[in-house]
């Protein structure tokens, strides 16, 4: 397991309430619901991606799975769902998708899916895997565990133990049919980044209190010691998840980690969307689209 930094301890109406509560990033009753971002947060030592035998860097079909980020949530319009700017499987020119950069526009709209929803957590993963596996994609990108941070309380996050456990059923899952399919697995985004970007800007704060990440995000110009300390064991939750990811991949020949990519990302106010200042804009997903690329098309030395 990599080694985690140590922390200081120094970081409308009633309709669209229950909406975002209901639907938009973190809710604040313990529903589900997604977020990306990543400041301040102390330099966590930088990973390299996974290494995997016989990867191949062209499939010719993809599926993706996971939570809001990948259905371009709030990316094109307020509380929407916008795949087609997701970063994995998009058509949007101004993204260039994963899908379209591997297989050209015309094959992503052929042999690319997206099962991923708002909302999900880790728990929710095997399921949409049982149904991604129905098209025998060759290659299968996840990237999900920002809405198991993303509690109502940094208590109810998801334990660490049940998130490696739901992680691990769902490539069993995947083995069961495709025991030689590729799968790039993004990391958790860093949450406390995105706090410090969007505490700046007074309409994000106005709607982060109707209920978006609230065990991250509530009363985000509040800088004492239990408030500091709240959003640490949120950061330091994202961290350890971000290591069963690694981990768990790192068991799979055919798997291949982002190596914190995601996490390390310095998402800036253009890179968040103008509604919610939490998910991904389009310019987010752009950069998201351009992360797993890379990686992706990396040749094994």
């Amino acid at each position: 397991m990599r080694k985690r930094r140590h922390r200081s301890r120094a970081v409308f109406g009633v309709a669209l309430t229950a909406v975002l509560l209901a639907v938009a990033g973190c809710d604040a009753t313990g529903g589900d619901s997604p977020g990306p971002e990543g400041t301040e947060s102390k330099a966590r030592p930088s990973a390299s991606p996974t290494p995997t035998p016989a990867w191949d860097s062209t499939p010719e079909s993809l599926a993706a799975v996971g939570d809001s980020i990948t259905r371009g949530f709030d990316a094109c319009q307020v509380l929407s769902d916008c795949p087609e700017a997701s970063w994995a499987t998009g058509s949007d020119a101004s993204v260039d998708s994963l899908a379209v950069r591997l297989l050209g526009a015309a094959g992503a709209a052929q042999r690319s899916w997206n099962y991923a929803v708002t909302g999900a957590r880790m728990a929710d993963l095997p399921s949409q895997v049982a149904r991604a596996v129905t098209h025998k994609p060759e290659l299968v990108t996840v990237m999900i565990g920002a809405n198991d941070a993303c509690r109502a309380t940094a208590a109810d996050m998801t334990p660490v133990a049940d998130f490696r456990a739901d992680f691990k059923d769902a490539m069993a899952t995947l083995r069961d049919t495709l025991p030689k399919a590729q799968v790039f697995v993004a990391s958790v985004p860093d949450l406390k980044r995105l706090w410090s970007e969007g505490r700046t800007n007074p309409v994000g704060k106005q709607v982060w209190k109707l209920g978006i990440c609230p065990s991250m995000l509530a009363e985000p110009d509040l800088l004492t010691a239990a408030a500091t300390e709240r959003r640490d064991t949120v950061q330091d939750r994202v961290e350890a998840y971000n290591d069963v990811l690694h981990e768990v991949c790192a068991e799979d020949r055919y798997c291949r980690y982002d190596g914190d990519a995601v996490f390390d990302y310095r998402f800036g106010q253009t890179q968040l969307s103008q509604w919610d200042w939490f998910h991904p804009s389009v310019d987010g997903q752009a950069r998201l689209a351009e992360i797993a690329y890379r990686i992706i098309s990396e040749e094994e030395s």
